[in-house]
């Protein structure tokens, strides 16, 4: 199989920000404070153009995660054309989260929180850093966010 070209780093922002933008689910990675073992669960989310917002059941192992430690890794896309993303997470009460906010996330993610038995917090994911590869060839030039800035202009 060969593998296709090298993407430029421009085109490859543009394939990321199209993906964050239409894919619908991320695995989100997370482990609590005293450095237990990782926890990867896939979770719905929805990218705002700079954000991801997600939900999950306050008492679960990733809800005390993110509220512990406000740190996450999600993957998003398959292994083939993958999307990594580490960022940090602040907590948002569902009561907390605009309404409009709630009302996109339902109709993009298929699920609403809000209508569930279960307290569930939103987690607004701030990326950090960014790196998109598909193949072998493209793991040189794969970082395209550091430290919440992104490294290929528009």
């Amino acid at each position: 199989m060969t593998a296709p070209p090298v993407r430029p780093g421009k085109q490859r922002k543009l394939d990321t920000l199209h993906r964050l933008e239409h894919d619908v689910d991320a695995w989100v990675a997370t482990a609590d404070a005293a450095g237990g073992a990782p926890y990867l669960v896939p979770l719905s989310f929805l990218w705002d153009g700079s954000t991801l917002l997600l939900a999950t059941p306050a008492a679960s192992p990733t809800g005390r995660n993110l509220q512990a430690t406000g740190k996450v890794r999600l993957g998003v896309g398959p292994t083939r054309d993958v999307v990594l993303v580490e960022g940090t997470a602040e907590a948002v009460p569902p009561i907390d989260l605009p309404e409009e906010d709630a009302e996109v996330f339902a109709g993009k993610t298929g699920f609403d929180p809000r209508q569930l038995a279960t307290p569930y917090l939103y987690f607004r994911i701030h990326p950090q850093r960014v790196q998109a590869w598909r193949e072998a060839n493209e793991l040189e030039g794969r970082e395209l966010m550091r430290d919440g800035r992104w490294l290929v202009a528009d």
